[in-house]
């Protein structure tokens, strides 16, 4: 049971990974010296696909912290 618990998790990491570097790649690099959007200052509306992303990363991340739980207290 642990075996398939471990092949489950590290599926949901990577994707977790994927759709993580997926919302990056808009950000760029403007806000990091204070540029862009005033260092994140401003309101931002999620609509389209980066609700949909940001909605799946927070489904996965739910997803990967139960089954990591569930695999420490089944392996004890």
């Amino acid at each position: 049971m642990a075996f398939y618990l471990n092949i489950v998790l590290s599926i949901v990491s990577v994707a977790l990974i994927a759709i993580i570097i997926l919302q990056s790649r808009g950000a760029g690099l403007g806000g990091l010296g204070g540029g862009g959007d005033f260092g994140g200052a401003g309101f931002h509306v999620r609509r389209g696909i980066e609700r949909l992303l940001f909605n799946v990363t927070i489904g996965l991340s739910f997803v990967f912290f139960t089954l990591a739980l569930a695999t420490v207290i089944l392996v004890g």
